[in-house]
């Protein structure tokens, strides 16, 4: 990419650019225009910006008067100003502008790469400047994290999110990985190691006894991630844990957490608060990794050919035992059936693409299983947002799309070079190999507004295409960075199989077969690069031993207002929308109209498509909508989702173009069968995938659930449904008693004329556990009727029945006396047990449980009509709307107007994307709370990220 791209200088033989180089890279501009600062381009406007907690109402963070561009959106906003900006809160010294920010960490690229002789001249490196401020500033590609919290502060200069740690047979080496792993996770990362070489319990010491096997040392392991909370806030360490399939504890390791899941059943059944988060939750063991089981070829052919397979001895590698494959491969896929874990990661295919063999196996990953390199090593990433090179014309800008990859490997690369590291052994691997890891987000909504189906060979081919053509050019810069400032330390030893790699890549490409315009031009432009490329390489070496993973992008594909995170396809076809001042709005994704124009429909049918979506939240029997176009608008969750297969297929189109693997989960149905997941597993191996993780729906029990949820129970085999039963029967409910003295509150009332009094007793910090009704003369029929009913509720509620149960059972109830109460919040009623259970709904329930049954109080319903007249008003008032929440709109589109059929008033109920998604489908999301800010989590990857407030379940 020559001419007005960046074009490498002389070559340079120095390893680290410590000074300045003779050549350097010329930098020609792509986003700006000569003459005109980015940030005189846009707009800026102040806002208020303040996060609080929907379930009590409590301030968890508050700055007012930050300064944005005014295409920002409310929660792009909102998560940049709580997460990235430094200083604290209240001080002159705290960041207040998005000016500020950027600055901040383009300053330092720059400085740092003239220091070391990345440029050519002063003038370009201004230009690199400018290029990387607009991108920034117009959401074309975030940095990770970590780049954020930490380049340009007075903090360590942390610039990497993943990290890889080794362990050996010795117990100084485990002590050090604790040790080494705590340092990680104070740090705000994750880190993942293989356990592999520890000796199994099967083996001896040399003291004579018998070893306490990886297992064990996991459990140690496990206590110091749930002590120590990554980077000091609220979500707990991220970490994988990694056993070989060989090694003798593999059985063991494989039930480990499946056993853990039947624990935590058996303390909930017993009045536990075993919820995600909940204070129980931390006497089980083993729940702060992922777990995945290294498996070879030679293991994975055993099991295709019903042979068996050696478990052999960690110190000479003799065998201990001969299990049958099968058996053990279906063991893996029960585990995940049972609780997700453990994964599987391939590791004859991940080594044969190791451009770095001579220097080790590459034997771990981090947390999300993107990042695979040499142990003790780190990556550091960023994503562009692909979104932004679709053109509105259906076309996808591949030479600015390459040329905006030179620029963002080129500033990644220059981030290792001032960079600071947790440990000396991870900083001096990570110096020495300089792994990077640029990728996307955006896939899912980019092929949707191309009219193309996710699960699709034309999907396959724009994504593969993409893919290709991006780490093409990122080794390509890398090889032309090697021109300048030397190839990586490492590259000499390992030169022949990185070249080796590079022509696997190439090869690869050729496989392609592009369907469009859109997907011939991208593998044709790929095909070039990597031509380029392998020729600069073979004769500069390459500056970096790793270009590409694919990661989750889960704040930062918020901070980017991506709709959809990594490969992954879009979760909903509707979405939560937050609004200044704290209001919110249900909106169908802007993808949806673009992708309906692409296939050529009249605005007319996109209106009515558009509005049939959001009444719905789904194309079925959308009015004008071929059901051949059905498949474009499928997604991750609802009535039309993707199959299993179509994620593994669109993972082994992207794989042979990425140099580490990807992150993402396999999301199956709850009816999914074991046999469904050990064929994914089988699948996922022979389709070349180096990791993959299956997630069935419901699976485990930390999870919250929605109690209108009805789904049948998944089927398994008839000797494992027998095992279930009777762990079932084992378990009794156990009646808890209120004590002698409890605190209690009567009401007197009235329904059509006829008067009682209700008694409600409570637990002293438990909820209702006691009613008594008195509503005629002691001894009479009815007063003996009403005994024995208050009696039976009473036990209910002291064995466990949820008060809700009753409510949604008695509310509604039609009989004599009805009519008006005396109650101000219940002003009429069906029955008395109408009034009743409403009463106690009102005096006993939260108010988010209390929506779901449509039960309120008067200062509530009143609430909610002034926000409805407020909404109307809103949608009313286009300008203003436009102004207090703008969303950008791709090039080309028309953005949608308050009021019309794509957006509408959320539910009440919903407070991100997922709980609306509940909402519309009524059906539940099995996905975690946010403990920041408690809305339901969306996926990201093989994790989940806070749509409210930015925090994420593990990866940074």
């Amino acid at each position: 990419m020559a001419g007005d791209g960046m074009t490498a200088g002389k070559q340079r033989s120095r390893a680290n650019g410590a000074s300045a180089a003779v050549g350097g890279l010329r930098v020609g501009r792509v986003w700006t225009t000569e003459g005109v600062h980015p940030y005189d381009e846009v707009d800026w406007e102040r806002r208020d910006v303040v996060m609080t907690n929907w379930r009590d109402g409590s301030i968890n963070f508050e700055q007012r008067d930050v300064e944005y561009p005014a295409f920002w959106s409310v929660n792009a906003a909102n998560i940049v100003t709580t997460k990235y900006f430094r200083g604290a809160v209240g001080t002159p010294q705290r960041e207040w502008s998005l000016k500020q920010l950027i600055d901040r960490v383009v300053r330092t690229y720059r400085v740092a790469g003239e220091e070391r002789g990345y440029f050519a001249s002063p003038a370009d490196a201004e230009v690199f400047e400018h290029e990387l401020t607009w991108m920034l500033l117009h959401q074309v590609f975030s940095f990770n994290s970590p780049v954020w919290f930490n380049v340009g502060t007075s903090s360590p200069q942390q610039v990497s999110a993943c990290f890889i740690l080794s362990v050996d047979d010795s117990m100084d080496s485990i002590l050090d990985w604790y040790k080494e792993e705590g340092l990680i996770f104070k740090g705000g990362s994750g880190s993942g190691v293989n356990l592999s070489r520890i000796r199994s319990s099967k083996e001896l010491l040399s003291s004579g006894g018998t070893a306490s096997g990886p297992v064990s040392f996991m459990r140690g392991a496990d206590a110091s991630a749930g002590t120590i909370k990554s980077g000091g806030a609220t979500r707990r360490a991220a970490k994988m844990v990694i056993l070989d399939v060989d090694h003798p504890d593999i059985e063991e390791f494989v039930a480990t957490k499946a056993r853990e899941e039947d624990k935590i059943r058996a303390l909930r059944d017993a009045g536990f608060d075993m919820d995600l988060g909940g204070s129980d939750i931390v006497s089980v063991q083993y729940q702060n990794a992922n777990n995945s089981v290294r498996v070879s070829d030679e293991f994975m052919r055993a099991v295709e050919d019903g042979g068996n397979f050696d478990l052999r001895g960690r110190m000479h590698g003799e065998t201990i035992e001969t299990i049958d494959a099968r058996k053990l491969f279906r063991d893996i896929a029960r585990a995940s059936w049972e609780c997700a874990d453990p994964g599987l990661q391939y590791d004859d295919t991940i080594n044969d693409w190791h451009t770095n063999p001579e220097t080790g196996r590459i034997t771990a990953s981090n947390p999300c299983s993107e990042y695979m390199s040499l142990d003790d090593s780190s990556c550091n990433l960023a994503s562009l947002n692909l979104l932004k090179f679709l053109g509105s014309d259906g076309s996808f800008e591949v030479e600015k799309f390459a040329k905006s990859v030179e620029l963002v490997i080129t500033a990644m690369e220059i981030s290792i070079a001032f960079a600071d590291f947790p440990t000396a052994k991870i900083g001096e691997t990570t110096r020495a190999y300089r792994q990077l890891g640029i990728g996307y987000a955006n896939l899912g909504a980019l092929l949707m507004a191309s009219g193309l189906p996710y699960d699709s060979d034309g999907g396959r081919a724009v994504a593969a295409g993409i893919s290709s053509l991006m780490t093409g050019v990122a080794y390509r810069r890398s090889a032309e960075l090697a021109g300048v400032v030397g190839p990586y330390d490492g590259y000499a030893r390992n030169a022949e199989a990185h070249q080796r790699v590079m022509r696997k890549h190439a090869a690869a490409n050729d496989e392609i077969r592009p369907q469009g315009i859109v997907a011939t031009a991208l593998a044709k432009e790929a095909a070039k690069q990597w031509q380029d490329g392998i020729k600069i390489g073979t004769k500069n070496g390459w500056r970096n031993a790793q270009a590409s993973v694919l990661a989750p992008t889960g704040t930062i594909g918020l901070m980017m207002d991506c709709d959809t995170t990594g490969i992954e396809p879009d979760l909903a076809l509707v979405k939560f929308k937050k609004l200044v001042g704290g209001g919110s709005m249900q909106i169908v994704n802007q993808t949806v109209p673009r992708a309906l124009r692409s296939l050529g429909y009249p605005e007319e049918q996109v209106e009515a498509i558009v509005e049939h979506i959001s009444d719905h939240g789904n194309v079925i029997d959308a009015p004008g909508l071929k059901p051949e176009h059905y498949a474009v608008f499928d997604c991750a969750m609802g009535e039309r989702s993707i199959a299993p297969m179509g994620h593994v297929r669109m993972m082994a189109a992207v794989q042979p173009f990425i140099s580490g693997a990807i992150s993402k989960t396999v999301n199956m149905p709850e009816t999914a069968t074991i046999e469904d997941i050990e064929n994914i597993h089988f699948q996922g191996w022979k389709l070349g995938l180096k990791a993959l993780a299956i997630y069935r729906d419901n699976c485990k029990v930390g999870q919250p659930l929605s109690v209108a949820k009805t789904k049948a129970a998944a089927a398994e085999p008839a000797a494992e449904v027998e095992k279930v039963v009777e762990k079932v029967v084992e378990y009794r409910p156990v009646r808890k008693r209120l004590p002698k003295k409890r605190p209690s509150e009567t009401v007197s009332f009235t329904v059509g004329g006829a008067e009682g009094y209700l008694t409600a007793s409570s637990y002293p910090d438990d909820g209702l556990g006691e009613m008594f009704l008195k509503m005629s003369k002691q001894g009479s029929t009815l007063a003996g009727v009403m005994d024995a009913f208050s009696v039976a509720i009473s036990i209910g509620l002291q064995y466990g029945v949820p008060l809700e149960t009753y409510v949604s059972k008695f509310t509604n109830m039609r009989f004599e006396p009805a009519g008006m109460t005396d109650d101000p919040d219940i002003r009429m009623a069906a029955s008395v047990m109408d009034y009743i259970f409403r009463r106690l709904a009102l005096d006993f329930l939260p108010y988010d449980t209390r929506a779901e049954l449509g039960i309120f109080t008067a200062k509530e319903r009143a609430a909610q009509v002034q926000a409805e007249a407020a909404a109307d008003a809103a949608a009313v008032d286009l300008e203003g709307m436009a102004a207090s929440a703008p969303v950008s709109a791709p090039a080309g589109e028309s953005m949608p107007v308050a009021g019309s059929p794509a957006e509408k008033a959320a539910p009440a109920s919903a407070h991100s994307s997922t709980e609306l998604l509940e909402a519309v489908l009524g059906a539940s999301a099995d996905a975690p709370l946010c403990f920041t800010c408690g809305t339901k989590m969306r996926p990201a990857g093989s994790c989940y990220v806070c749509e409210g407030c930015g925090s994420t379940s593990g990866c940074s």
